[in-house]
């Protein structure tokens, strides 16, 4: 038996179950920062203290709002008026990759609107979020290369069909560090619904340090778990006995400096340690301004017109969580709305009843979007934060088919035309980039490709794409992948 058991076991469970809840999470830098390791534990400073952008930038932090699922372009930003004439027509559509049938055309049932100076096209369907369309930049010819949710999840995410490759907030991790040593870098927040398709590989880190890889905040009871120690346990008792394990630890990893895994959980301890302090004020709602509430709807009552609604609360607790964390200094914080298996109207996944599924979760986000958005404004943040909004492809301008497996009034899965937007640090407000064809099934003018929306993220945050590299396999691997890609200079300021 260890000598040192006899010391460790009265709380080996407790401090066991708090470093269990951070184990392969996005943790804070290693020991590094406190001296801990001392100078030759590392060659390099902590992985996470923050790096200097590659060109100037005011960007601090992302706020990236995923509508899991594929929300309908056709039934939100991008106005066809062509498709509202021939509503009823058939046409031939290529329904999954290479795979054709004869479909009927669909029109939306939302009316839409030009808002602003800029008189950017929005639908009824985000009355809150169409009296901010002036700070927009909204890109309506984006595509990705998969039909199916879950690759086009990954790709979304990580730049890759495959699982694997490190997600968007583990390269801003990587490539910037974090600004508030005692809080997570990559912060992931979730439906209460469930998790997206494919789950945690959309916020990894890849075959990058585990520290890069996404803290996942619980969306029912407690956000993170263990953060009260046990009775009678002070915080003097509780640091001699991290010290002590850690330096068991460190003991143990020197004889095997090349897994991450481990350092990540060495983390684990010292910032599951200061998230004690820092969490529940950072997470703490009671100190906001009523009228801050009653704008982000998190007082709003669940609608109990269908068994999936949810209402504007759950997301507009989130929307005001993903602020206050980036007024702390965290790097990136992705919000999912819509959760559980694809393919029913939990998520953004409209095959069964294009109408139905907006009328679930438009109002979900377009409250806590909309508050987002003005309070971000309206405290000096919006300038140093970029909010993207959008999902992992669009949808169809034509009824479902039996072949799709959908039934008439649904759409179906369209990653070859689709919207995304953007606000804030650079951004250039009140502008649309590109556009769908006359009925709005495939990009037509400006066609753009996922990699470059990331080429433009990573550019916004004051990063190349072409310059932000991690050696592994052989290749000097890039968010945008081996294929040229170009940031969408139409939509900086």
């Amino acid at each position: 038996m260890n000598p040192a058991d006899h010391l460790l076991r009265p709380r080996r469970q407790f401090l066991w179950e708090m470093g269990a809840g951070f184990a392969g999470l996005a943790l804070t830098t290693l020991l590094d920062g406190d001296g801990f390791f001392g100078p030759s534990a590392t060659a390099a400073p902590g992985p996470l203290l923050p790096r200097a952008p590659h060109r100037p930038t005011k960007a601090r932090s992302v706020i990236y709002l995923f509508m899991f699922g594929g929300p309908s372009q056709l039934d939100l930003f991008d106005y066809k008026p062509e498709l509202q004439k021939r509503d009823g027509q058939t046409i031939d559509n290529e329904f999954r990759r290479n795979t054709r049938t004869k479909a009927v055309l669909q029109a939306s049932r939302r009316t839409f609107r030009q808002h602003g100076r800029s008189g950017l096209w929005c639908s009824d369907a985000f009355p809150h979020i169409a009296q901010h369309m002036d700070k927009l930049a909204v890109v309506k010819s984006l595509s990705s290369d998969s039909f199916a949710h879950g690759s086009a999840m990954l790709q979304m995410n990580s730049g890759r069909i495959l699982q694997g490759h490190p997600s968007m907030g583990a390269w801003m991790s990587y490539g910037l560090g974090t600004l508030n040593q005692n809080l997570p870098a990559y912060v992931v927040m979730l439906d209460p619904r469930g998790g997206p398709t494919t789950g945690p590989p959309n916020w990894s880190s890849g075959y990058m340090p585990a520290v890069h890889q996404g803290t996942v905040l619980r969306t029912t009871g407690e956000p993170i778990l263990n953060l009260k120690p046990p009775a009678g346990t002070s915080r003097d008792m509780q640091r001699r006995e991290i010290d002590f394990i850690n330096t068991l630890n460190y003991e143990h990893q020197r004889a095997r400096p090349g897994y991450s895994e481990l350092a990540a959980r060495i983390a684990s301890y010292e910032l599951a340690f200061r998230l004690q302090t820092t969490a529940p004020e950072a997470l703490d709602l009671s100190g906001e301004d009523p009228r801050t509430i009653e704008a982000y709807g998190i007082d709003e009552p669940k609608p109990d017109w269908h068994p999936l609604a949810l209402g504007p609360a759950p997301f507009g607790k989130q929307c005001l969580i993903a602020r206050r964390l980036v007024e702390r200094g965290v790097r990136f914080v992705q919000l999912y709305s819509g959760g559980g298996a694809a393919g029913g109207q939990n998520t953004w996944d409209g095959h069964h009843g294009i109408e139905e599924n907006l009328k679930l979760h438009c109002p979900e986000v377009d409250r806590p979007i909309a508050a987002l958005l003005a309070d971000l404004e309206q405290r000096g943040l919006l300038e140093e934060t970029l909010v993207v909004w959008g999902g992992e492809f669009g949808r169809m301008p034509v009824s479902e088919t039996f072949n799709t497996g959908g039934k008439p009034g649904g759409r179906d899965h369209n990653p070859k035309g689709f919207t995304y937007w953007l606000a804030g640090a650079g951004v250039k407000p009140g502008t649309t980039f590109g556009e769908t064809d006359e009925l709005g099934e495939a990009a037509a003018v400006d066609r753009c490709h996922l990699r470059d929306l990331h080429a433009t993220i990573l550019q916004l945050m004051g990063l190349d794409h072409e310059k932000l590299t991690y050696f592994y396999g052989g290749l000097n691997n890039k968010l945008t992948g081996v294929v040229e890609a170009h940031p969408l200079r139409g939509i900086m300021a």
